[in-house]
């Protein structure tokens, strides 16, 4: 009987992730001709991309069904297929490509993965959610040391690390969160100020305590924290747009109201989207700076209090990432460091 393994994949178009696919079993195969095959032990949960993808509404990314799900992903090579230069057997392996991530093997070539020191879940978080931090701040972000930024979601996986790497630059850090846990969180990481959005109104503190004084903003929220944030942007300001969580439930809110160039156009003003997928050449050097960064120290990884184990923890992951009130980055602990069966 040949050997198989588990994983997710989507099986049919539905409002949700858990409604969407289903755990099979797929057949463990041998790595050929310039591929590796790996023992997934850990997972990184991005809920709302796996929510809009169950249904079928990312326009950049095409899924014929059936489609495998998950994008990131760190385990152990236990096979090489020959001609494999970059990955030995026992080599700590990471992937960020997306069908890549929920499942506890993965057969594929070199090239979609990479090299990291460990097998552990703080080198996933860097390897995936550092590089994208890293690149939203300084390459679409175009941050320059000492100028002030402002975060929405700051407690969150992406934005805890983004309140480091700016601090790192010695910026002036303003960050957005909801709820006393959050903020007190987002504070010892050394934001200069924490706007707690359930107690306090964004638009008002920024208005009042950084008129037209914002240099870089990240919002990945949209609605009215990016309103809030593009009515103060200083001259020549970039406001990144990460992401939208704001509009996965139901349309995109209509907004009447003066068009965007208003806000734009005297102050010198730049909108700026962030795809990390976009950026794949970036990636290396990044994921290389953000690595270096972590072992001197200056960034350090929170992960949610909340532990998920095994593929079926991943449904519980994801719907504890949608609901708002997971701290830091969400992963799932797909297998043990000792266990060397497959399922």
């Amino acid at each position: 009987m040949s050997e198989t393994y588990r994983a997710i994949r989507l099986e049919r178009f539905a409002d949700t992730f858990r409604a969407a696919t289903e755990i099979i079993e797929v057949p463990l195969t041998a790595p050929g001709p310039g591929e590796i095959r790996v023992r997934n032990r850990w997972c990184g949960i991005n809920g709302i991309f796996d929510t809009q993808i169950a249904r079928n509404a990312v326009d950049y990314v095409h899924v014929a069904l059936p489609s495998f799900m998950g994008v990131e992903a760190i385990g152990v090579v236990d096979a090489v297929g020959p001609g494999v230069t970059g990955f030995k057997v026992g080599d700590a392996a990471a992937t960020v490509n997306f069908r890549g991530g929920y499942r506890e093997a993965n057969v594929g070539p070199e090239s979609l993965f990479a090299r990291v020191p460990e097998a552990s879940r703080e080198w996933l978080a860097l390897a995936s959610t550092g590089v994208s931090a890293l690149l939203a701040l300084e390459h679409i972000g175009a941050v320059k040391d000492g100028e002030t930024v402002a975060i929405s979601a700051a407690a969150g996986g992406l934005g805890h690390l983004l309140v480091q790497l700016a601090k790192h630059r010695g910026c002036h850090v303003v960050a957005i969160c909801g709820g006393l846990e959050k903020a007190a969180f987002v504070a010892s990481l050394g934001a200069d100020r924490v706007i707690d959005y359930k107690a306090e109104d964004v638009a008002a503190v920024l208005a009042a305590e950084y008129p037209a004084r914002l240099d870089v903003a990240i919002d990945t929220v949209s609605g009215s924290i990016f309103d809030a944030f593009l009515g103060q942007m200083a001259r020549h300001g970039r406001l990144v747009v990460g992401g939208a969580a704001q509009d996965l439930e139901g349309k995109p809110e209509i907004v009447t109201g003066p068009r965007i160039v208003h806000a734009i156009y005297y102050k010198g003003v730049s909108v700026r989207g962030f795809m990390n997928g976009l950026l794949t050449g970036h990636w290396p050097a990044a994921r290389e700076r953000v690595f270096a960064l972590y072992r001197a120290g200056h960034i350090a990884v929170t992960f949610d209090k909340t532990r998920f184990t095994g593929l079926t923890g991943i449904y519980d992951g994801v719907e504890r990432l949608l609901s708002g009130q997971s701290m830091g980055k969400v992963v799932v602990k797909i297998a043990e460091e000792g266990d060397t069966r497959w399922r």
